[in-house]
């Protein structure tokens, strides 16, 4: 289970930092276009708070000005306003929960969308180094931390100080001595609060870590279920992800027995602060120094007292997570893409598809070099196929041409233009790219096959399918091209879904097309099928294929052989294998059993 543990104490650690204010105002931003919203949701708690307040203060004098005195008049006046407070506290609560929570999923909307443009932006280089269950923590989990802030805890805060102030000012005002008496046991009250407060956060701390693990030994168990089941390992996977969710049953449950002990205990101190004004408020009514409707609101405001001194200490909890998990969250945001489109960037229009490779150098790590001094040339409408060994550079070669990570050295030119200082939205717009992994997204087969160009008619769709020989198995499916593929179609094979690839490239017309065109576990028919195809796709475009068939790199106009990142050897397939050098090599291991014609 290590693996899936290693962000989980990241979450602890940056969970116990204090709170910090910078990243508190960056929050409060989201909120400030929703200020009108906002300040009438205070407004209206303000009112109903008030309202609250009042209570006991009624009750007070209407033991003392009229049940005393019978007078029945004055005291259905105090009834029909005490009815009338509640009435108009109902009404503001009714508004405020209505505004606060349109304010709150508002900001969780807007926070949601920026993180997820960010990670749409970011390059593959970051998504090398980050799982995909840490990203998907960060939308789900830490944006729900922040929205039990945004939609609760900033106005809880007001309303808490808001009823505290008020009550203290209440209590001095009918009786100063009893008040005092009163707030004796707020010193107690503090150790508690501020003990439950530190034990707390840890504990919500640790939940929060075992979310964060669940969430992704969840998205790595999914993703890679083809293989566990390949291997036998249901019970191994059970195992792990039982010792995982029992681990968050555990952090849940000591956060649970943490605040049932808590609430009791203030509980407890409020009984104390009851017994005391009881008691000492008895003396003073024997002795003639106060009222007896006084002594029964102040027994009202001090059950009211605790309450929030109770909640004030658990937002800072949620003060605390929040402050974490948006820090987090705007780390993501803040971070820049390593290939972005420079100041003064260039729409490329329409292109012929000239391609050159001057002198380019990359690494993924520093000194690590992937690809050294690669200079290659493909006139327009031109095939090259790339072969060479596994790590080789083949797929780097078709990624920096894609614009997806940019050379440490050197030039990669598109029609003349240095690929770094045009837009990745024109250059990419005249790409076609299709991968050995074919990715196909929830949806119908014609969704999948418009994707690439979304403005297309189904004439065009169906005569894309029809050219790259997808239309008849297609057609075959229970409802057509209104099949929906689910995800990463999963209900296809590998060589269906290979076809819809194709079908997606030739619709979007590319002028260059980037292809890693393998397929694992094909019969014979899919096999000449997706032969039929390659041509149609290839016809009239410039291409980069990394060759896995004998039959693509026989029709190549040349091949490129890379071996540890260089460029050991091109020409055309007859000519490499007279050389008698690693292009033999690779010939006699990987594709002389593809000669025998298929059938």
């Amino acid at each position: 289970m290590g693996h899936w543990h290693f962000h989980g104490a990241d979450l602890a650690d940056e969970d116990m930092k204090a709170i910090d204010p910078q990243v508190m105002r960056r929050l409060l931003a989201y909120v400030l276009p929703y200020k009108v919203q906002f300040l009438a949701g205070v407004a209206l708690m303000l009112l109903a708070t008030g309202a609250g307040l009042m209570g006991p203060w009624l009750i007070r004098t209407a033991v003392d000005g009229y049940i005393l005195v019978g007078d029945m008049g004055g005291l259905t006046l105090i009834a029909a306003a005490y009815a009338a407070l509640h009435l108009a506290s109902w009404f503001a609560n009714y508004w405020r929960e209505l505004l606060i929570a349109q304010v709150g999923q508002s900001v969780i909307f807007d926070l949601r969308r920026d993180l997820f443009a960010r990670l749409q932006q970011l390059t593959f280089s970051y998504f090398d180094g980050v799982p995909a269950g840490v990203l998907i923590s960060r939308v789900v989990n830490d944006v729900g931390a922040v929205q039990e802030l945004v939609s609760g805890g900033i106005l809880s805060v007001v309303a808490d100080v808001f009823t505290l102030t008020g009550i203290i000012a209440l209590m001095l005002s009918m009786h100063w001595r009893l008040a005092l008496i009163s707030f004796a046991t707020m010193p107690l009250l503090y150790i508690v609060a501020t003990g439950f407060r530190s034990r707390a956060g840890r504990a919500y701390r640790k939940v929060r870590t075992q979310i964060a693990n669940i969430t992704a030994n969840l998205q790595e168990s999914i993703s890679g279920v083809r293989v566990t089941q390949s291997f036998a390992r249901e019970q191994a996977n059970l195992a792990r992800f039982d010792q995982t969710n029992q681990e968050n049953m555990q952090a849940n449950m000591e956060a649970v027995s943490l605040f049932s002990l808590f609430v009791p205990v203030v509980e407890v101190i409020s009984a104390v602060g009851t017994c005391l004004v009881l008691w000492f408020g008895g003396r003073f009514y024997v002795q003639g120094g106060v009222q007896t409707g006084v002594i029964v609101a102040f027994m009202l405001y001090v059950n009211r007292f605790f309450g929030p001194i109770r909640d004030l200490t658990m937002v800072y909890n949620e003060l605390q997570a929040a402050n974490a998990a948006s820090e987090k969250i705007f780390q993501i945001i803040d971070t820049q893409p390593e290939v972005y489109d420079r100041s003064g960037a260039v729409d490329i229009p329409r292109i012929r598809g000239d391609v050159e490779f001057r002198n380019v150098n990359f690494a993924y790590q520093r000194d690590q070099p992937v690809l050294r001094d690669i200079q290659l040339h493909i006139p327009a409408g031109k095939r090259v196929a790339v072969v060479g060994p596994t790590g080789a550079g083949k797929s780097t070669m078709a990624s920096l041409l894609a614009r997806f990570y940019e050379p440490t050295g050197g030039e990669v030119l598109v029609d003349g233009h240095d690929t770094r200082y045009v837009t990745m939205r024109s250059l990419r717009r005249n790409l076609g790219i299709v991968l050995q992994d074919t990715f196909l997204f929830s949806g119908t087969v014609k969704d999948n096959i418009r994707y690439g160009r979304p403005e297309a008619t189904d004439e065009e769709v169906v005569a894309a399918a029809r050219a790259v020989m997808a239309h008849d198995f297609i057609m075959r499916l229970p409802q057509g091209y209104e099949t929906e593929v689910r995800e990463r179609g999963s209900k296809l094979s590998v060589g269906q879904r290979q076809l819809i690839a194709f079908a997606r490239a030739l619709l979007a017309d590319p002028r260059i097309l980037i292809l890693d065109e393998a397929t694992s576990s094909v019969d014979a028919y899919t096999e000449v099928l997706i032969q039929r195809a390659l041509e149609s796709l290839l016809q009239g475009r410039t291409a980069v294929v990394i060759a896995h068939r004998l039959s693509t790199i026989r029709s190549a106009d040349q091949i490129i052989i890379l071996d540890g990142g260089r460029i050991v050897d091109r020409g055309r397939h007859e000519e490499l294998l007279a050389r008698a050098g690693l292009y033999q090599h690779l010939y006699e291991m990987q594709f002389k059993l593809q000669e025998a014609p298929a059938p």
